[in-house]
């Protein structure tokens, strides 16, 4: 009795199991095995989380989210600027750098990403350069924002004072994204 009772209740967990959930499924059009991705509903763009994580000060998970935004919509000019910030909040002024200049290569009008990189050249020391590229970003920008104006300020008192240069006053230096909000790069000896 108890062997019957026991077969009864595999074959009811075998034909459960075999039941379509809805969840991995292969499109009808589809000629690849599924993605692994359910099929329920949207994602959220990955630019706008890596921002949010940004935000939280989650550097690492924001660049892996901005990749992921690459993979969906392409190389542009915001995802190269977004890839650049995180990099510099990750101390990596290199990588930075040359993403910051495709940025403003791939779209010569973005004033934050012209901001951007002069808040890594100000960081690399080349003030007088970030100066420039400062003084593009605040024409770009038309003066609106106060961080670009902040920012430009520091770099010119930066290259025209010697003496300002090798002191460290715990100056501010504010990266932009586009839309709203800022986020903050405190300059370290």
């Amino acid at each position: 009795m108890i062997k019957n009772w026991v077969g009864f209740i595999l074959a009811l967990g075998l034909l459960s199991a075999c039941e379509n959930s809805g969840g991995f499924r292969r499109s009808a059009d589809n000629p690849f095995a599924p993605t692994g991705h359910p099929m329920r509903g949207e994602s959220v763009d990955g630019l706008i989380v890596g921002h949010r994580l940004m935000a939280a000060g989650e550097y690492e998970l924001a660049l892996k989210a901005y990749y992921r935004a690459a993979g969906k919509l392409g190389m542009n000019a915001d995802i190269y600027s977004a890839l650049g910030s995180a990099n510099l909040k990750l101390g990596r002024l290199g990588q930075s750098e040359k993403l910051l200049r495709q940025a403003v290569k791939a779209d010569a009008k973005f004033a934050p990403a012209w901001n951007n990189l002069g808040v890594v050249l100000m960081e690399r020391g080349k003030a007088a350069e970030a100066r420039q590229v400062f003084r593009t970003a605040y024409a770009l920008d038309s003066g609106e924002s106060d961080s670009i104006r902040d920012n430009l300020r520091l770099a010119i008192a930066k290259s025209e004072d010697s003496a300002y240069v090798g002191t460290n006053t715990n100056e501010e230096f504010s990266l932009v994204r586009r839309g709203s909000g800022d986020y903050l790069l405190l300059s370290t000896p």
